[in-house]
């Protein structure tokens, strides 16, 4: 049993800096789970403190069944990939993956046995006989997993592997780390700070944010049910718009009055948020969950609001489009269909449903 489970532990450095805050969290036998967040979070740090390569302050680790706290990273049978892949400039690719096992006295015979069965799972055969320098950047980093693989860990743990490689060849190496997962059937815990490598990658996402775990959820309901702003506004792409309102009750319906428009919540959002009405509150919208008034049946003027045009990107499948109305700025995934031009006034629909509502002071969510 490969599980990885982590209590509430802690990082301080000498300068005082509290860098890890109480993290909790397990990741199951054979779970895919990332750790997400911006820089300066805490992640990385995490992943470096379940291998040994960081003390913990306070707290416990254990892989599998063992406590590893004072356990040094050869003995915790796990394999790490780094962001900068350190491979040795003067092996051959073939050597470079072999190496761990020659430090541990393997004969040769299992040695190549296992470099040839990673090789051809990560398609670089044809490469083994090649120096790092030879090589492109996917090519290298798929060295360094195979350098990983040949190990046979518990537990697999890569921090921002694809941070260096180009955007096509990033999204080529997911589906690759992904396919790896489903065959090698092993535990891999995943750093990144791109919330798209998170969303399609893990089965879990730890979401952090300077140094605590604000939500641990799968990617779909992460992204329909964020606990807070942070989450909401950090987890899909373009991110979530946010608008400071005033919930106000006008003939028995509750509504969202920004100052230059009002809209008004669904009933059955009353209950959630009455013990906020006549107070600020965040309102939330994805840019998918606005639309163009000429093509949305569902429209109304309760739902409906006007908007002056100041960007337009067409991405050929949808275009983008970014908005202003008074003080605040809105980005709406649109239709390639819908005609709209820069400084135009529109009417754009919300689709109700989908909005998410916060207190303004704690920015938990209500909705």
């Amino acid at each position: 049993m490969s599980r990885v489970l982590v209590k509430k532990i802690n990082k301080v450095y000498p300068n005082g800096t509290h860098a890890v805050v109480d993290v909790d969290f397990e990741v199951k036998d054979k779970e895919f789970v990332v750790l997400v967040g911006p820089s300066g979070c805490g992640k990385s740090t995490t992943l470096r403190m379940i291998a040994g390569l960081e003390d913990i302050t306070e707290g416990e680790i254990y892989i599998g069944d063992k406590l590893v706290n004072d356990v040094p990273p050869k003995d915790r049978d796990i394999a790490m990939v780094f962001q900068n892949y350190a491979l040795y400039p003067h092996m051959t690719v073939y050597d470079n993956i072999a190496f761990g096992l020659k430090l541990r006295k393997l004969p040769k015979n299992v040695i190549k046995e296992r470099v040839d069965e990673a090789a051809s799972i990560l398609g670089i055969e044809k490469l083994l006989l090649n120096k790092p320098k030879e090589l492109s950047g996917g090519q290298k980093q798929r060295v360094a997993v195979g350098r990983a693989i040949v190990r046979k860990p518990q537990v697999f743990l890569f921090d921002e592997p694809l941070s260096n490689l180009d955007a096509k060849l990033r999204v080529q190496m997911r589906a690759e780390l992904s396919k790896l997962h489903t065959r090698l059937q092993t535990t891999m815990i995943y750093v990144t700070h791109d919330q798209v490598e998170a969303m399609t990658m893990g089965e879990r996402i730890v979401v952090m944010k300077d140094g605590f775990i604000q939500q641990i959820e799968n990617p779909i309901n992460l992204y329909k049910n964020p606990v807070n702003r942070f989450v909401a506004g950090f987890i899909g792409s373009p991110p979530m718009n946010f608008i400071e309102t005033k919930l106000v009750e006008v003939s028995k319906g509750y509504w969202l009055d920004e100052g230059t428009f009002k809209i008004r919540l669904p009933d059955n959002f009353k209950e959630a948020v009455k013990s906020h009405l006549n107070k600020n509150v965040i309102f939330g919208i994805r840019p998918e969950d606005i639309y163009d008034k000429l093509f949305y049946k569902e429209s109304a003027p309760e739902n409906t609001i006007k908007l002056t045009v100041e960007v337009v990107e067409p991405l050929g499948s949808e275009i983008l489009v970014y908005f202003t109305t008074g003080k605040n700025s809105l980005t709406a995934k649109l239709e390639p269909r819908t005609d709209v031009s820069v400084n135009q006034d529109v009417e754009m629909v919300l689709d109700m449903s989908q909005i998410h509502i916060y207190d303004a002071e704690t920015e938990k969510s209500l909705v």
